[in-house]
């Protein structure tokens, strides 16, 4: 007999070799039915599979993350036995599980395939999960693996097979498909009901420029056909919502391909939206003691060969600028940091001084595969709101929390309440991605963890997400569709005040190690934006819209009054403007909401004789007639920031 341990700390006996679908029918029949997966000791297991000692179980359905993903990348090998029963001799690179359901990057030889061919597909994963195939995990040696593949002649398969271990390798076949897959994987076809691909893309093998590019096809699948509907709904409302639709509606950005892919400008109107968002951030940091700091947009090769990032990024950031010197070398910034570091070099410094605390809205330049540039979520230049603090090993703590309020406080006033904080730690497995000592790592992360815990944070450990030279706390937000977005950041770092040999005088009179925390609420002010105009579909708040108001006028008659209102709004920092085209008013206001203008104060002859404007809030409608007074009292209460 085996012990098991369930989540709410109940153990129960049960024979060796116990499933975990055993185990839940053994609780009931009807979670037996919805057991999609187990995390076994905090792995993610087949259903099915032995459970062969004592052991801590969690059973894995719909609801939870890791039983969601479990059921796309089966629903990803569903998808290619029904590709390999309608294009035999297709070939498969990898088909995992993401976010929003799964893809599987296939290479159809000399078939020519679009979106055109979904339906056709769908019907047949349909036609092959109604048979509910089993999904059997056997382990099979290298040379057996190695020998299946290329007397089915698929190089990707292969490919992957170089970097696995003997001993190590399992394949799993459902139905006519065998695939080279570590799994888990749902018990049978049967529990996928609903299915829908999404797209079809390029895709480079092993995200290489000089491989051959395959065709990666996306799709979702549901236990539900109403789960399906609903998401299908979702995705027509996040159209709707595209900051690349609405930035170009809105005029608040734009990209030129003369200027260069990747490379955002700002229009009037977005960029009275951004500096606003500089204002209220650089407010909040004057509050808190930060010390507004400009650093350039290169720095010279030495620069990031002392801090690390040279070595880590070299080969992926923009390709050196040359001198007229011989041999001199700079780079355009990819972070901020190394000319932090040397900023607190300036001059000695004491442990009275600390913590040290450098802004920047500092615009960096990352070289991002053309692919991958979407919008203002991925570029290849953007502004950090991004800060670092230099300060005592005993003020680690405080000054986390410090910045985990400035983080909520940004949160709270954009109307983002739905969050969880992230702690990215190190790969344990694979420590040679970082640098810096075991001991300073686990300083650093101690300190994260301590800190998120004493202010109460929604918490997940994610291991192998830190940066290469520290550990980090992620805040992953939900946006008013339930999109996770990756916003702001901090993390603790011993590492590069060790690599620029940062110093400070203690209170022994001797010299020691500052700490560094680096934090960017925003992230970036690019992706930030991007965020907010999708999380509020164009309607933001007022204290932050580029126009808070437009006067309509019913005739050119009434231009005149027009203009002594805007005047007076303008006066008490109320900002808008007059449409004075020769349009009917239905017109205007129609073309008003289409812009999203928070107000329409509507002027015709009974409005200029009382000295008052008809209001009308966008979306909500008539708010009935006001004075200037009464107007401006209602902005300012609307305005919270």
């Amino acid at each position: 007999m085996i012990n098991i341990t369930l989540p709410d700390g109940s153990v129960r006996q049960y024979e060796q070799g116990v499933s975990a679908h055993q185990i839940a029918l053994s609780i009931s029949e009807g979670l037996a039915r919805n057991v999609l997966a187990a995390e076994v000791n905090g792995e993610v297991w087949d259903s099915t599979r032995p459970i062969e000692a004592d052991s801590a179980v969690k059973l894995l359905t719909w609801n939870d993350t890791a039983g969601k993903s479990t059921f796309w990348h089966s629903s990803a090998h569903l998808m290619a036995e029904a590709l390999e029963a309608l294009y035999p001799g297709t070939k498969f690179g990898i088909g995992p599980a993401i976010e929003t359901g799964f893809y599987y990057d296939v290479d159809f030889g000399e078939v020519e395939f679009s979106s055109d061919d979904f339906k056709k597909i769908e019907d047949k994963m349909l036609e092959l999960a109604k048979q509910k195939e089993v999904f059997q995990r056997t382990s099979v040696s290298k040379a057996d693996a190695i020998k299946y593949f290329t007397e089915k002649g698929d190089e990707y398969k292969l490919d992957l097979l170089e970097g696995l271990e003997d001993g190590k390798i399992t394949f799993y076949t459902q139905g006519s498909f065998t695939d080279l897959c570590r799994g888990p994987h749902i018990p049978n076809t049967g529990v996928i009901k609903a299915i829908k691909l999404m797209n079809v893309a390029g895709a480079y093998w092993r995200g290489d420029e000089t491989k051959k590019q395959l065709t990666r096809i996306y799709g979702v699948t549901f236990p539900k056909a109403s789960e399906l509907t609903e998401y299908l709904h979702m995705i027509e409302e996040a159209k709707k919502r595209d900051h690349r639709k609405l930035g170009k509606e809105l005029e608040l950005f734009t990209f030129s391909e003369k200027v260069g892919m990747g490379l955002p400008m700002w229009l009037p109107k977005g960029t009275a939206l951004r500096e606003r968002l500089v204002q209220f951030l650089t407010k909040a940091q004057q509050k808190s003691g930060y010390e507004q700091v400009i650093t350039p947009h290169i720095g010279h090769k030495n620069l990031y060969i002392t801090s690390g990032h040279y070595e880590k990024y070299g080969k992926d950031a923009f390709q050196p600028i040359k001198t007229p010197q011989e041999g001199e070398e700079f780079f355009l910034k990819p972070m901020n940091c190394p000319h932090h570091c040397e900023l607190y070099k300036f001059k000695p410094r004491s442990y009275k001084d600390l913590p040290v605390r450098f802004a920047e809205f500092g615009t960096v330049y990352r070289y991002e595969q053309s692919g991958e540039l979407h919008g203002l979520t991925r570029v290849r230049g953007f502004t950090q709101d991004d800060a670092h603090l230099f300060c005592r090993p005993d003020q680690v703590k405080d000054e986390f929390k410090k910045v985990i309020d400035l983080v909520l406080h940004v949160f709270k006033s954009l109307g983002f309440d739905n969050y969880i904080a992230q702690v990215s730690l190190r790969d344990p497995e694979n420590k040679t991605k970082y640098i810096g000592s075991d001991e300073n790592w686990k300083l650093a992360e101690t300190a994260i963890i301590e800190a998120a815990e004493e202010k109460g944070l929604p918490t997940v450990v994610e291991y192998g997400e830190a940066a290469f030279y520290g550990p980090k706390l992620d805040f992953m937000v939900r946006d008013a569709l339930g999109r996770k977005w990756q916003l702001g950041t901090i993390q603790v770092d011993y590492n590069l005040p060790e690599r620029f040999e940062l110093e400070y005088t203690g209170s022994d009179n001797q010299k020691h190690r500052p700490v560094m925390i680096h934090r960017a609420p925003f992230g970036s002010l690019e992706r930030f934006v991007a965020v907010l105009i999708e999380h509020c579909g164009g309607n933001f708040p007022l204290w932050l819209s580029p126009e808070q108001y437009i006067i309509l006028p019913i005739s050119e008659k009434y231009e005149e009054y027009a203009k002594k209102v805007s005047e007076e709004l303008n006066n008490s920092d109320i900002r808008g403007l007059i449409d004075f085209r020769d349009e009917k008013i239905g017109r205007k206001i129609r073309d008003a909401e289409v812009k999203k203008l928070p107000y329409m104060l509507i002027i015709g002859e009974k409005e200029m004789e009382e000295g008052k404007v008809s209001v009308r809030k966008h979306g909500e409608g008539d708010l009935g007639s006001m004075t200037l007074a009464e107007f401006s009292e209602l902005i300012n209460k609307e305005i919270t920031v």
